[in-house]
């Protein structure tokens, strides 16, 4: 006979029915997992990924990113900006004179590669500027204008007033044109 009194053989041990009126026995699962201390450790890790991500990209923002020393004042800034885009027509020596937050290699390039092209155009276009004046200074941020003129071989004339935003970081650098 088997320990509960039912015949030996297969199945035997097997938990018995329960007697009537009474719930089913259900046999325990497996030990429950301590999902809590699982989740807390994610949320540990991920917290401390995101400040970690968040640390260095403050640092990165806030260091100074200009390569190089930048012009002793912002109207030198503006006038190597200009050499190097109407005279030079060399967009990686422009690119040089651009602070680091606006500076777009492919825009700086694509637009000089217009001013060649429009220059092209033209029987013998020279460029020429005003002195660059500063308007307006507050601190490490100036406002700098100038007009530029282009003049041809036949006696045409094109005029075009710029307005820069120049700031100093490691030295002066054109951030804007307008």
């Amino acid at each position: 006979p088997g320990p509960f009194g039912g015949p030996a053989g297969p199945g035997a041990g097997a938990i018995p029915p329960p007697p009537p009126g009474y719930p089913p026995y259900h046999a325990p699962g497996a030990p429950k997992q301590r999902r809590g201390v699982l989740v807390a450790s994610l949320v540990a890790v991920l917290a401390l990924l995101l400040c970690g991500g968040g640390g260095a990209a403050a640092f990165f923002t806030l260091r100074s990113t200009e390569n190089g020393e930048g012009a002793t004042e912002p109207t030198v800034a503006v006038e190597n900006f200009l050499t190097a885009v109407y005279r030079e027509r060399d967009a990686r020596k422009a690119a040089g004179y651009v602070c680091a937050a606006a500076r777009d290699d492919r825009k700086i390039t694509a637009k000089v590669a217009e001013l060649k092209r429009y220059a092209e155009q033209y029987s013998d276009a020279r460029f020429r500027w005003t002195g660059p004046k500063v308007d307006n200074q507050t601190g490490d941020r100036a406002t700098v204008t100038t007009r530029v003129t282009m003049t041809t071989s036949d006696e045409k004339v094109a005029d075009q007033d710029l307005r820069f935003t120049v700031v100093q970081k490691t030295g002066w650098w054109v951030c804007e044109i307008a």
